[in-house]
């Protein structure tokens, strides 16, 4: 009889708001979401490793130029994972700014972030005659830093949860605002743990233990491509937004999926690239 009990609580899906987590802290005139304080919290560990690297030999970078990145690197972050959201997955708050701008209300494009990351580093490299493929490689580095914690915030916040799924399956989770009610995949940790965590290792292993920092591009290449591949994978978890479940539907795909395949495809080809050059230092000429 016992055993029996225990199977069948087993097989219970887990109850979030048993987790005993909440959506933010409380300081009375103001909530203090936890995704701000994951953006802050990846950013600003992203700026001190990025400080690190640049006291490593083969530095593409001054500490000036690290300290500009982290200026403009914020903004594109913000900037444009909000302004992408909106063009992605929910056009209808062009035509609310006051919405658009209400960044404590939740929604931001890692795409849309990923574009303005870019456009903050041309912008500096462009400004301090740097390589700006160089950069980005360092740039790269540090970005599943960010990737982690704000997918451990949407966790914690109950948010962006995952498809429906058997009660009976490890980790089953009910969110409470899920409308359905329904047991469902914890994406956010399977996100959290594939573009966060495991691109860390990788990340950290190639710069420190390899010298791939020498074949320019290679570490943004390695970085686009297990982004994307882990992101592709995780959307077969991930529920859908409401206003493109019938996109989803009709194309077979999500909108995360169609967006990460040219990503792919760019970064496996920067690889390549990176692969047939010759690296720095090597005696032969290296194209920029």
């Amino acid at each position: 009889m016992l055993s029996a009990a225990a199977e069948a609580a087993s097989n219970q899906p887990i109850h979030w708001v048993d987790l005993g987590l909440k959506n933010g802290i409380d300081l009375g005139f103001f909530t203090l979401r936890y995704y701000s304080l994951a953006y802050l919290a990846g950013i600003v560990l992203g700026y001190w490793h990025l400080t690190r690297m640049i006291k490593a030999p083969g530095a593409p970078l001054a500490q000036r130029h690290a300290d500009d990145l982290f200026f403009y690197c914020t903004l594109g972050i913000i900037l444009g994972g909000r302004l992408g959201y909106a063009t992605f997955y929910a056009p209808e708050l062009w035509t609310h700014p006051g919405e658009l701008v209400s960044l404590w209300h939740g929604g931001m494009s890692f795409h849309g972030g990923l574009i303005g990351v870019l456009i903050a580093i041309v912008w500096v490299s462009w400004r301090g005659g740097l390589n700006f493929l160089r950069v980005s490689d360092y740039i790269a580095v540090c970005v599943p830093f960010g990737m982690m914690f704000g997918r451990l915030a949407n966790f914690v916040n109950g948010e962006l949860w995952g498809r429906a799924t058997d009660a009976a399956m490890p980790f089953a989770m009910i969110f409470p605002d899920d409308p359905l009610q329904l047991p469902r995949h914890p994406s956010q940790l399977y996100e959290a743990g594939l573009e966060g965590l495991l691109m860390i290792v990788i990340m950290l292993l190639l710069f420190w233990k390899t010298r791939a920092r020498f074949r320019p591009g290679l570490l943004v290449g390695v970085f686009a491509t297990g982004i994307a591949i882990a992101r592709f994978c995780v959307e077969f978890f991930r529920e859908p937004d409401a206003q493109l479940q019938e996109f989803a539907m009709r194309t077979g795909l999500s909108m995360g999926q169609w967006l990460t395949i040219p990503l792919m495809a760019l970064g496996i080809a920067i690889v390549v690239r990176a692969l047939v050059r010759p690296p720095l230092g090597s005696g032969k000429a290296a194209p920029a």
